[in-house]
């Protein structure tokens, strides 16, 4: 089951953490997109997670394929409390184990409560480095655009309302720690904690955007909203911080619709007419781990699901309101 390439690190990593040479048993975990081989190991009758990585390059995104700048992040976490216990890492290798967490049922409500609380304990870490490549919603954008996937007439309204956001929302401001990958996944509840994993995406970013991927899963309505800001930033968000969080919820959007767009399509055109399901429903279902994004159709319908939205929120008044509360303080 271990690739045979990786056989040796392996070895070497039982060695290193606990002094053997095997495993007692070892079941390979299919959950997420990532291209890591990850295995649920028992060493002397306790469960590990073993990551093994096999690409070398960095072509899933920011941040991915630096094992040191991964490891270094994970590890901050789990000093912290909020990321399992690391027991061996291999840079050279690009091989990890940690504690195996036993994830249970995770309720919309609960965690709507809990992981504000994990999110600031997260954003509160030593400032993590920032990729010297990291890839903008820009650069995604014009990707797809070259690659032809819609026709034109289907996006320009999407993208020219975009614009405005760029045009008034502060970059490179208000940088802290950030995981960026907080997909159900990638956040486990053992019925006491939440443990966050996978941090090979962490890099120094805008803090709204964890907020705002986290915000797709857990926050239905405004006063889910005024909770979730509320617990995170330990007092009432205020109108400024409301605002942010709205524009970069509809900046996500559009940076859902293009990478699933391109991740879905592999780069051909595809049919504008598409299935394009509820938001609300289509969220709950990969929350409740009923939908997988690995199909090529569901990432389609992904895409559909943050354009239309964006679409829907960026017609609206508060969405106007929001642009003017942030040019305003930018101006300042």
């Amino acid at each position: 089951m271990i690739p045979e390439a990786k056989r040796d690190a392996v070895t070497r990593a039982l060695g290193e953490a606990f002094g053997v040479s095997e495993f007692e048993d070892i079941q390979m975990l299919t959950a997420g997109l990532s291209p890591a081989h990850v295995f649920r190991i028992v060493v002397r009758g306790r469960p590990y997670l073993l990551r093994v990585v096999m690409d070398t390059g960095a072509s899933a995104g920011p941040g991915r394929g630096d094992q040191m700048h991964h490891f270094a992040c994970m590890k901050l976490g789990a000093e912290a409390g909020i990321a399992p216990r690391v027991w061996y890492t291999s840079t050279e290798d690009r091989v990890s184990i940690t504690d195996f967490v036993q994830a249970q049922p995770f309720s919309r409500i609960d965690a709507l409560a809990r992981l504000p609380v994990t999110l600031r304990s997260l954003h509160s870490l030593a400032p993590f480095s920032k990729p010297k490549s990291v890839i903008s919603v820009d650069a995604f954008i014009q990707r797809f655009l070259e690659a032809k996937i819609l026709p034109e007439t289907e996006t320009a309204e999407l993208f020219e309302r975009y614009k405005a956001v760029t045009n008034v929302y502060p970059r490179d401001s208000d940088m802290v720690s950030c995981h960026n990958d907080l997909k159900p996944e990638n956040i486990l509840f053992d019925g006491d904690r939440v443990w966050l994993v996978d941090w090979e995406a962490a890099f120094l970013n805008d803090r709204y955007f964890d907020l705002a991927i986290v915000a797709n899963f857990v926050v239905t309505n405004d006063a889910d909203e005024e909770a979730y800001l509320r617990t995170y930033f330990s007092e009432p968000a205020g109108e400024y911080r409301r605002a942010r969080f709205y524009l970069m919820r509809q900046t996500l959007h559009v940076l859902g619709f293009v990478v699933f767009m391109l991740f879905g399509s592999a780069g051909k055109p595809v049919d504008p007419n598409g299935e394009a399901p509820d938001f609300r429903d289509f969220h709950d279902g990969i929350w409740a781990g009923k939908i997988s994004l690995a199909p090529s159709e569901a990432k389609l319908q992904y895409a559909r699901v943050h354009k239309n939205q964006a679409l829907q929120n960026m017609r609206t008044e508060r969405f106007q309101h929001a642009l003017r509360v942030v040019a305003d303080r930018k101006r300042i």
